[in-house]
């Protein structure tokens, strides 16, 4: 194993470029076969992905807010006090992976933008406090969590298509959570998941007497120092400075928040990322316990999303290519053209897979990929439950070696992208294994 790894390892580290570059790759390739398999005209295309460029921009904004609003949660003194007392527990090498793990996959499995954050903010803590760590192996195994996302609370697929009024209720109706991601069969899979993740990624340390990457402890210590917030001596006891740190403001609209989200599902509401983010941020006003305290937080979080923000545009203009030119349907088709009613779950596991290179997000993913596998299943008398929920996995699956949603790992560990994939390569050959028999299983 430690070959193999070794072998994925240095395969990273001579030909993966920076995520930006991927992102940028990703376009001229999805450009070449739109023009080469599907006679698209080039200025079709470069008109498809212009006006595509922005067409994702609230998502946009949903996906980098619930990032750094989680970030404000992982960060908060309640959760951080929680991560020491993990974290000092923790004295092994291979242990410290095995927890990291642990909270990156429960983090993710309750929800997805908490999850990639808290796990490589506990990664960080075990790596600085247990000697011996391999630190990119500790990040990368605290980011392989997240694939738990997929079978979670938060997972977009089997969440959209239960809630009434979803775009696709006329095409397949509304499908309840208990036929999907609440299913038997999917939650012994997330069983088996966060039980052999970890056991993996401590199998992967490297051994006694074999080169590890320690994290630099000088260098935390010295980061550490620079972002401590500064005391202004000039405010003195002033109405402003009373203001920035009352906990009587913070309580007040804080529990505000929390009983419109009350009356939300009191009313009838369902879950979407509107009120997933509106609740973290206003349960983080209340664990920060003052204003001027939420905002030096969110300030930190912030840093986090740079990538998303300037490179899910590029995704979203590839996933306008994709759709405009009917590339998604070409591939779709070339699976679906063998599948069967108990097999076309399973390759749409592996249309999702492919596809999310392209469209790495749940949301985006579906409306392409969608409409098409829901015929599909339709039509050949397989289940739409099924299906949609192999998708989602499909889409969880890839995200191990989809460079978009490692960014903010990476900007939490100051780690290069190349560091760590070696890695997540390995984590995607067996979630694969896993997903696969489960789907195969379950059809």
């Amino acid at each position: 194993m430690q070959k193999v790894t070794a072998f994925f390892t240095e395969l990273m580290r001579r030909y993966l470029p920076d995520p930006f570059v991927f992102a940028i790759g990703l376009t001229l390739l999805t450009m070449v076969l739109a023009v080469s398999v599907q006679g698209q005209a080039v200025a079709a295309l470069t008109t498809s992905w212009g006006k595509g460029f922005w067409a994702l921009l609230a998502f946009t904004t949903q996906m980098a807010v619930i990032l750094a609003m989680g970030y404000v949660l992982a960060t908060a003194p309640l959760t951080d006090r929680f991560l020491d007392r993990v974290a000092a527990r923790v004295n092994d090498p291979r242990t410290a992976v095995i927890v990291a793990t642990l909270v990156g996959g429960i983090g993710s499995y309750l929800n997805w933008g908490f999850g990639l954050v808290v796990g490589g903010i506990v990664a960080r803590k075990l790596a600085l406090r247990v000697k011996g760590v391999h630190y990119p192996l500790i990040i990368a195994s605290a980011y392989s969590g997240f694939t738990l996302y997929g079978l979670g609370l938060s997972a977009s697929i089997p969440v959209l298509i239960s809630t009434k009024g979803h775009p696709l209720e006329a095409q397949m109706g509304v499908i309840p959570l208990s036929e999907t991601i609440f299913s038997p069969t999917m939650l012994l899979t997330s069983l088996v998941t966060i039980v052999t993740l970890p056991l993996l990624n401590a199998w992967l340390h490297p051994k006694a007497g074999q080169p590890i990457k320690e994290i630099d402890r000088s260098l935390e210590e010295r980061q550490q120092k620079a972002s401590a917030p500064g005391v202004d001596l000039d405010e003195g006891d002033t109405l402003a400075n009373r203001l920035n740190n009352s906990r009587i403001l913070s309580y007040v609209i804080g529990l505000i928040g929390m009983g419109y989200v009350a009356l939300h599902f009191v009313q009838g509401g369902s879950i979407d990322l509107n009120l997933i983010n509106f609740f973290i941020l206003f349960l983080g006003i209340l664990l920060l316990g003052t204003p001027i305290r939420y905002v030096e937080k969110l300030n930190e979080g912030i840093r986090t999303i740079s990538g998303i923000i300037l490179q899910y545009p590029f995704y979203a203009g590839i996933m306008a290519i994709m759709a405009s030119s009917g590339l998604v349907n070409t591939l779709s088709e070339a699976f679906v053209k063998v599948a069967t009613p108990g097999t076309l779950p399973f390759w749409g596991l592996i249309s999702s897979f492919v596809i999310n290179f392209f469209a790495p997000s749940g949301g985006g993913h579906w409306v392409i990929q969608g409409p098409f596998m829901i015929e599909a299943a339709k039509t050949i008398g397989a289940s739409v439950g099924h299906t949609s929920t192999a998708v989602m996995l499909g889409n969880a699956w890839n995200d191990l070696v989809q460079p978009f949603w490692i960014l903010p790992a990476l900007a939490l560990s100051k780690l290069k992208l190349k560091d760590i994939m070696g890695y997540t390569v390995i984590m995607m050959f067996w979630i694969g294994i896993v997903y696969s028999v489960a789907i195969l299983l379950w059809g």
